[in-house]
Formats: C-alpha cells, structure tokens, sequence
C-alpha cells in the first residue's frame, strides 16, 4: 500500500505559513512595475552585449517571476488548517521523534511542507523526501528502512508521534 504524497494530498500549511507566503506574493507582484523600470532604466545605458546593470536586473527580474510561480502553485495545492489534535501515525502536521539504527541520540522533526520552517524551530521534512516518504503511516515502535541521496540504505526506528503544536 502506497501513502499519498504531498502533491496528490495537497501541501499542508497553518495559517501562519500560509499568510506569510501569501504576503511574500503579494509583495513579489507588487514589484514587477519598479523591477520593469529598472530593467528599461539599465537598457538605456547603452550596448546591451556590455551592460552588467541590464544582465544582473534580467537575472533577479528572472529569480522574482520563478519564485511567483512557485508561490502561486503551492498556495494552490495549500490545505490550510489545524495540524491533527491527536496523532498515532506519521502524517503531515505531525511532530516525529525517530532513531537512527546504531545512534542512540533521537532525532525530532516535523512532517510537513518545508514552507513551514519559517514558522517553527523544528526541522521540517517533507513526505516527499526519501525519508518522509519511508515514514509515512508508520506508528511508534515501527523501523523503516529507505535509500538516503547517496545510495546507502538507513534504517530509523520511529519513537514517537505527537501533533505539531504552533
């Protein structure tokens, strides 16, 4: 059995998150006039082939409409709301404190989109990491085994499941 991903789930966000990305695109679009000015301010400085000022306002102008869009589609997929009141398996919204095989140290992080991380002190993996994905469903107590970037297996052993509490 498969658990769905962020993408087929829709990306979860408190409502925190969700009004600072908001405003960070609202303030992006809200750019695009003065960053068109520059860009027409720096071509007028002459040949085009020479003109630092002019490649370096078309890269950033390029850098702002990516991040526009990339803002845009995930306040699309957002489901805004309350992380779960209680939590007996890895889900999004979730607090999860895992151990690596051989560690003794825990780990804890949330499970949630990484557009969060503004809002919290604690790391933040996403479901469609290599490890979100692996404990995804899993109860306390569970070990998963998952294939890190680097191609080594690693086994964690979740330990606990708490909601994420703002």
């Amino acid at each position: 059995m498969t658990t769905p991903t962020e993408n087929e789930q829709g990306i979860w966000l408190t409502q925190e998150a969700h009004d600072r990305l908001k405003a960070e695109l609202d303030q992006l679009v809200a750019g695009r006039p003065a960053m068109a000015a520059e860009i027409n301010a720096r071509r007028e400085e002459g040949d085009l082939k020479e003109n630092g000022g002019y490649h370096a306002a078309k890269e950033e102008q390029g850098k702002q409409e990516g991040r526009i869009r990339q803002l845009t589609d995930l306040l699309r997929k957002a489901r805004v709301g309350e992380p779960p009141a209680t939590a007996t398996t890895a889900e999004l919204g979730t607090v999860i404190t895992i151990r690596f095989q051989g560690d003794d140290e825990t780990e804890k992080f949330l499970l949630g989109s990484r557009e969060i991380a503004g809002t919290t002190d604690l790391a933040v993996y996403s479901p469609e990491s290599a490890m979100g994905s692996a404990i995804m469903g899993s109860e306390p107590g569970t070990s998963v085994t998952y294939k890190a970037p680097n191609g080594r297996d690693i086994t964690v052993e979740v330990v606990a499941v708490e909601p994420f509490v703002p």
